[in-house]
């Protein structure tokens, strides 16, 4: 009895590892993770949508202070609740598989609190917020820290960053792909 029957084709199975930087193995493990946000959402229901609380329940997201934008970021109905497909995307992405120009990205868009295709100022005051949490910093040591931020990375002086001046930072950046990491 102890063999569990996947909810899942071997057509549906390949299409996700085609799809994904997973393996079916981890496919069928990411799934095992989904469901158990919810078992009894998503019994033998692999269609099951699951809202965004759920989803932050995951260890790593619920510790996570862009968790909400994460989930909103790459839920397919954009408020949040995913599907098993919308959860296996982050988890690609977030994989230690995915390549350094996906998960650039969609860094630059959850950092994109306006959705303007552009780190302004006041995306940057909510990236600096949510990293800072309780410890806020006073108005000029935010201003401080978003014109330091500016000189550096601005290099065409429009006073706020691309997404080709962010990933030149990324690029810069040694433990980027380390820190934008969540496990399975």
């Amino acid at each position: 009895m102890g063999q569990g029957k996947s909810q899942f084709t071997e057509e549906e199975l390949q299409d996700y590892q085609d799809l994904t930087y997973f393996t079916k193995k981890e496919v069928l493990y990411a799934h095992q993770k989904f469901k158990s946000l919810a078992p009894e959402k998503v019994g033998h229901n692999k269609n099951a949508k699951l809202p965004m609380t759920k989803i932050l329940q995951y260890p790593e997201l619920s510790v996570n202070p862009f968790g909400e934008r994460i989930c909103k970021i790459f839920s397919s109905s954009q408020d949040g609740d995913c599907t098993f497909e919308d959860f296996l995307d982050m988890m690609s992405v977030f994989s230690q598989s995915a390549p350094k120009s996906v998960k650039a990205e969609h860094a630059f868009r959850i950092f994109d609190f306006d959705g303007d295709d552009m780190l302004g100022v006041s995306d940057l005051k909510q990236v600096i917020s949510k990293l800072t949490g309780e410890n806020k910093l006073s108005d000029s040591e935010l201003n401080w820290l978003i014109q330091n931020i500016l000189e550096e990375a601005d290099l065409d002086d429009d006073g706020a960053l691309s997404f080709a001046e962010f990933e030149h930072i990324i690029d810069r950046s040694s433990d980027f792909l380390s820190t934008f990491r969540i496990r399975l």
